[in-house]
């Protein structure tokens, strides 16, 4: 190891949390001020709320309602030729409602 390239290490340095934790590590620098810290941070001690303000959840399961319904319905060349010659019966009823009563 290069003596002149490496920082000096503190094999005791210290860090201090704004709760008022203090803990003893290896660094590279001496001292060290935290927010937070695990003694206070919420998702370690117990106090984490999980609140979906965007309705991310909701939002999810209604695009897969969405989705569901759309691949349920028949798709492909057969699905799309039945579909057309309704559409084309349609127009033909429109054009001549006289047939459809006559019959």
């Amino acid at each position: 190891m290069k003596a002149a390239i490496h920082p000096k290490y503190f094999p005791k340095a210290k860090i201090v949390c704004a709760c008022g934790n203090e803990m003893i590590v290896g660094s590279t620098i001496e001292e060290i001020h935290v927010e937070l810290c695990s003694k206070c941070h919420p998702f370690y001690t117990g106090k984490q709320k999980l609140i979906d303000t965007a309705r991310r959840v909701e939002k999810f399961a209604e695009r897969q309602q969405v989705s569901d319904v759309k691949s349920s319905k028949a798709t492909g060349r057969k699905a799309k030729t039945v579909k057309r010659a309704a559409i084309k019966e349609a127009k033909k009823a429109q054009k001549n409602p006289t047939q459809l009563s006559e019959a």
